[in-house]
């Protein structure tokens, strides 16, 4: 099988493994790890920290009703001057107002550390992809070509005692990425 074809950007490809390897899912950035590995030059931006009201599936993965105000922390990812994802952490603002989590910028060490600092640590996650045309702003962000979909990816993180404490929402544009699928350590088959 062929790479796909990339029209608006080309030779701009980008590998995302499902699941993250836990060395490249605990490092600062996710994205830079990956295209590190990859060879790739990536750049990250922040676009928006602030609250914002929860859309049905944020509200879903978070156990809060659609509309609530939840805190969102979005960053577009580039590999060289390409945007390739928009990436969004959802948080409950019920346990993260008035936090350095609602601070503009990148946080330091990662904001799954920070998270953990503040007293919730990570016991399991459910991920949900979805391919599907682009919304509101979403062409125009990652420069698709008319027609050209996105493939969305939305992972629900709960605490070990199951409180629902992180949704990161990763738009990609589907012609820039290939997803790898790999297997937890020892397995041999899919």
């Amino acid at each position: 099988m062929g790479e796909p074809k990339v029209l608006g950007e080309p030779g701009v490809l980008v590998r995302r493994s499902l699941p993250s390897e836990p060395a490249v899912r605990g490092s600062a950035s996710l994205f830079l790890t990956e295209a590190r590995r990859q060879g790739v030059q990536a750049g990250r931006r922040m676009l928006y920290v602030g609250p914002e009201p929860a859309s049905e599936h944020v509200a879903a993965g978070l156990r809060v009703e659609p509309g609530t105000p939840v805190l969102a922390r979005r960053k577009l990812l580039l590999a060289g001057d390409v945007p390739v994802r928009v990436a969004t952490s959802f948080l409950r603002l019920d346990l993260f107002a008035d936090t350095p989590l609602c601070e503009p910028g990148f946080l330091s060490p990662s904001l799954q550390a920070r998270i953990e600092e503040l007293g919730h640590r990570f016991g399991r996650a459910e991920e949900q992809l979805v391919a599907r045309p682009p919304r509101g702003d979403e062409a125009a962000t990652l420069r698709l070509d008319p027609g050209e979909w996105v493939v969305q990816i939305v992972r629900a993180a709960y605490s070990a005692d199951d409180l629902p404490i992180h949704v990161l929402e990763t738009v990609c544009a589907a012609s820039r990425h290939v997803f790898d699928i790999v297997q937890v350590s020892g397995a041999d088959e899919f």
